[in-house]
């Protein structure tokens, strides 16, 4: 069973960091693309990082470009969000995805989502 569960939010200052996991089990990510999304307070989720395992390539939302690291541990099996710079703008339900053997791109996976989800870890800046 494909199981992916998120950890590593919680409450922070603006100008703070933090950092997001996203383990999975069940499977690998050798032949996924994998992403973070977020769903702030009546909006809709939204994908703001993800990534290629097939050929690292990456992208991210412009929000959050220069802040914002993905980054996947193959031994440990998973994906991580480095967040820096936070905002109170940034205060979500954080996602993780994980679609097998994508046909569309980076991109496009991160526009419309993936096939897996976690169940998502709350974020809260505080201004």
């Amino acid at each position: 069973e494909v199981q992916l569960v998120e950890s590593g939010g919680g409450l922070v200052q603006a100008g703070g960091s933090l950092r997001l996991s996203c383990a999975a089990s069940g499977f690998t990510f050798d032949d996924y693309t994998v992403g973070w999304f977020r769903q702030a307070p009546g909006k809709e989720r939204k994908g703001i990082s993800c990534m290629s395992r097939r050929d690292g390539t990456t992208f991210y939302e412009d929000s959050v470009k220069g802040r914002f690291t993905i980054s996947l541990d193959n031994a440990k099996n998973t994906v991580y969000l480095q967040m820096n710079d936070l905002k109170a703008e940034d205060t979500a339900v954080y996602y993780c995805g994980a679609h097998y053997r994508p046909v569309n791109t980076v991109v496009t996976l991160c526009h419309y989502g993936m096939g897996s989800w976690g169940k998502g870890t709350l974020v809260t800046v505080s201004s």
